[in-house]
């Protein structure tokens, strides 16, 4: 049964990336596909790298499907390839020191690239994005409501929902069942509505370059649904073992 390995986070960690390509090499049973959900590049010098590493695989390694990330969406911020004029984001969590990496970091020929990314996959029964359905900024985690889950869900009709935003290795079950909502108003009230979903998950598919030594990403069988986290440990504690 062929699985899919999915990746997210890399942030210009090369070591990590291949850390994890020699992990999957490893596996015993074939990968058919390899997602790679955003955050390629970040603020380091070895962004380019990883994108150039990315490009052009090795002999006998698959050709990954990346889409668009939070790192990614910075770059464009800062090329002037966005909506948002200014990087408010980065400069709030990070400072104007990383956006000064960042922007020496990534090449413009790599802006280019990140431009025709995709928002994200849908194969089968599965959506593969970074952050939601409804930003790629947005962390879905263990601790976000089942209520805000069903939302994020029912705005496509997947019952396998990857991301990547959190950086978190998670599984989220939502058991089938349904909703029902009304509006009250001081005049009217509008007629229930039921929504019926069936059994899905969330996946968290963990992050492979934000901890040095550490990379964690998933592997999924769309034949049986089965998901397993990897754990690479790579460095001066090398290893490799399940999450």
């Amino acid at each position: 049964m062929a699985k899919w390995a999915i990746l997210s986070g890399i942030e210009g960690n090369i070591a990590a990336y291949e850390a994890v390509m020699a992990d999957i090499k490893l596996q015993i049973r074939g990968i058919e596909a390899l997602y790679i959900l955003g955050d390629v590049v970040g603020a380091t010098p070895e962004s380019e790298q990883v994108v150039e590493r990315i490009l052009n695989p090795k002999r006998g390694e698959l050709e990954p499907l990346v889409c668009k990330g939070w790192w990614e969406e910075q770059c464009l911020i800062l090329h002037g390839w966005s909506a948002t004029v200014e990087p408010t984001d980065l400069l709030e969590k990070y400072g104007g020191e990383t956006v000064k990496l960042l922007w020496d970091a990534v090449s413009k020929q790599t802006v280019n690239w990140i431009r025709s990314l995709d928002f994200g996959f849908f194969e089968l029964d599965c959506l593969l994005i970074h952050g939601s359905t409804v930003s790629i900024d947005e962390e879905l985690t263990p601790d976000t409501p089942p209520i805000f889950m069903c939302d994020r869900l029912s705005r496509m009709q997947a019952n396998n929902f990857f991301c990547g935003r959190s950086g978190l290795a998670f599984q989220y079950h939502l058991e089938g069942g349904s909703v029902t909502s009304s509006v009250t108003t001081l005049d009217t009230q509008t007629p229930p509505q039921v929504v019926t979903i069936d059994s899905k998950q969330i996946v968290g598919v963990g992050n492979v370059g934000r901890s040095y030594g550490e990379a964690v990403y998933t592997l999924y069988n769309p034949d049986s649904n089965q998901v397993e986290f990897r754990n690479v440990r790579y460095g001066e504690k090398k290893g490799f073992a399940k999450v």
